[in-house]
């Protein structure tokens, strides 16, 4: 059995989901459900038996410890973050307590489990951690990608909650020989993503016909991962990742804001038209930029394709077209998911 936390969100349900399509080996899924967090993502295995969904907090110590020891897990992937940088600067302190201080009460129960393990189920026994390319701060147009050796300089409540979540787990490696394995991604779009983040709300407004807010010029430059690359990704690394070490997985697809709005405009354009033939594009409003908004972001994969020989399978193109169909063919989870309070969010951010 593994045990995934955060199981129930974006990147979290898109991982507990291919893993139960490739596997019959059970999943513990731990997952607090705050407004990230949605049980609809797993609606398709919630009578699985091979997946367990128990709702709580990683930073509770006494759960995460009795579950480990109710169901001695061979490896723990944590997935639980507070993870949307306008509402880190809207309110921070959820963020340290879920990234930075949950990470910590997370780690004391995986170690006191692993350290009572013996034999193959300890020397076997792996944490991985999922992390953010947000960490090193932001690049120069003609900077070289983030590689693992660049050091960190976060911009944002969030990406600093992130660092500090990572120092955390390098240091229960260096300290107390804790089996870690930390991941640092890009900027993951597919199937099931909250629609506060851009490419589902520019589908989301766009069909409902209300602007699609772009932040400052729209020049912002980001590496697009599709949810199912970095998924194998994962999966790559906790079965061959070196102990200790860190992987960037990024998509090789750097990609401005605005290109990306005008690709999903474009594709709405040919799958869904407007009744008055009007471009979707019409609909694009230029909004004030986010305080500390970092202009490019760009992960080197390299070592995690020479070492364990992974790369995506989706280019952006094909990976944006599948996105915008799965929205398409989904309407009741994009109507079940913004809810009231969700749409006075999008309200207060993009005024």
């Amino acid at each position: 059995m593994i045990f995934v936390t955060g199981g129930a969100g974006f990147i979290g349900s898109n991982f507990v989901l291919d893993w139960l399509a490739q596997s019959d080996e059970p999943v513990l899924n731990l997952d607090k459900l705050t407004y990230a967090g949605n049980l609809d993502n797993l609606s398709s295995i919630k009578d699985d038996p091979r997946h367990i969904f128990v709702q709580g907090d990683i930073g509770d110590f006494e759960l995460v410890r009795r579950l480990l020891a109710e169901h001695q897990p061979r490896a723990v992937l944590n997935f639980a973050a507070e993870s949307h940088v306008d509402r880190s600067i809207h309110g921070p302190e959820d963020f340290i307590q879920t990234n930075v201080v949950g990470t910590f009460h997370l780690l004391e129960a995986v170690r006191a489990y692993w350290v009572g393990l013996e034999g193959d189920a300890k020397s076997d026994f792996r944490l991985l951690h999922v992390s953010t390319d947000e960490v090193y701060g932001s690049l120069e147009k003609t900077d070289p990608p983030f590689n693992e050796n660049n050091r960190y300089e976060p911009n944002s409540p969030y990406s600093a909650s992130k660092a500090a979540s990572d120092h955390l787990v390098r240091a229960y490696h260096h300290t107390y020989g804790l089996p870690v394995l930390t991941t640092n991604c890009s900027n993951n779009y597919g199937p099931y993503h909250f629609p506060e983040k851009l490419i589902p709300l520019v589908i989301h407004n766009a069909l409902q016909g209300k602007p699609l807010p772009i932040y400052g010029d729209g020049q912002q430059i980001r590496d697009w991962l599709y949810v199912k690359d970095h998924c194998t990704a994962i999966r790559r690394v906790l079965a061959a990742g070196q102990l200790g070490e860190t992987y960037n997985v990024g998509g090789w697809n750097e990609k401005p804001n605005i290109e990306v709005v005008n690709t999903i405009c474009t594709i709405l354009d040919e799958l869904k038209p407007r009744a008055d033939g009007v471009s979707f594009n019409a609909q694009i409003t230029y909004v004030k930029d986010r305080p500390g908004h970092d202009r490019r972001y760009a992960i080197d994969a390299t070592r995690l394709e020479k070492e364990l020989d992974w790369k995506p399978a989706e280019t952006f193109e094909s990976g944006i077209r599948k996105t915008v169909q799965w929205y398409l063919d989904n309407p009741a989870w994009v109507e079940n998911i913004t809810s009231g309070q969700y749409r006075q969010w999008v309200e207060k951010q993009y005024q």
